[in-house]
């Protein structure tokens, strides 16, 4: 069942439901992504509703019951991040294309930004500023999430350390992950499964984790100190990075200030790397 469809027929039952079970569509409205990846129980316990309420429902809405109406949330949520999917649904409005994509792109800012706090960002320097070593890692197109993030430490000459498939599996480079260490892993969908078995190990070997991701549904976030929360939504392709990148703007740029002189000294000496002719074409008026 498509996500549309399966909206709609959520929103068909929603008037004539009582109060509890009108609390579970609801949730199941605007949650669904995350609704789609929780346990019944988890679901229940939120909404302090009984687990026969929650099959109840599922049979009003015509399911046999709530492993089928799950099933059907994970298949719209599978539909909503697939490329191919997506592509087909906007080839017949493909003169409208880049205003929506303007516009959805604006929108993945703001929900990114709204879903920030000072809290949070405070949280982030102190846990980083601790750490001795920073592992960045992610998978697909999260990896380049990840890769930004390093980057931005490096320049600041923090020891970051990028996390990526290739002769080890993510696992395997988990193993070495310390107590005094940190690992911030970018997941967006669909969620990789090395990526989370890696930060479970690096759970247990103590490192704090900071997670980036769409969800609080997303397995990561069941082992993070930190999550924070990113718009990606794309009328086309799974994933858009417009939301993600900004948030590790924002991230970095607040820690190079709250680094201090460190973090100054670190990016004088980086800018002299744009002089280095043996890299860089010279360039009237450089600036880094």
């Amino acid at each position: 069942m498509e996500a549309q469809q399966l909206q709609d027929l959520l929103r068909s039952h929603l008037d004539n439901m009582p109060t509890k079970a009108r609390r579970v569509v609801e949730y199941l409205l605007t949650h669904m992504r995350e609704a789609a990846f929780i346990s019944i129980g988890d679901v229940a316990d939120r909404l302090e509703v009984s687990k026969a309420q929650m099959v109840r429902v599922a049979r009003v809405l015509g399911f046999e019951g709530y492993a089928d109406l799950k099933e059907a949330l994970k298949e719209a949520v599978l539909e909503q991040v697939n490329p191919a999917a997506r592509l087909n649904r906007v080839m017949n409005d493909e003169n409208d294309l880049p205003d929506k994509i303007h516009q959805m792109e604006h929108a993945n800012l703001d929900d990114t930004w709204n879903q920030l706090s000072q809290d949070k960002i405070t949280l982030f320097c102190d846990i980083v500023k601790k750490a001795q070593n920073i592992y960045c890692t992610g998978w697909g197109i999260s990896s380049m999430v990840a890769e930004s993030m390093f980057s931005r430490f490096r320049e600041m000459a923090l020891n970051g350390i990028l996390m990526k498939r290739g002769s080890l599996t993510l696992i395997e480079q988990a193993r070495g992950i310390k107590p005094e260490d940190m690992v911030i892993a970018c997941d967006l969908p669909g969620y990789a499964i090395q990526v989370t078995e890696s930060v479970e190990r690096a759970k247990k070997n103590g490192a704090a984790i900071v997670s980036i991701t769409d969800s609080p549904a997303a397995p990561i976030c069941r082992f993070a100190d930190l999550s924070f929360y990113v718009s990606d939504n794309s009328p086309t392709f799974g994933s858009s990075l417009i939301g993600p990148i900004f948030l590790v703007h924002v991230l970095t740029s607040i820690l190079s200030i709250s680094l201090g002189e460190k973090a100054q000294e670190a990016l004088e000496d980086q800018a002299q790397c744009l002089h280095d002719e043996r890299i860089y074409h010279p360039v009237f008026g450089l600036r880094y």
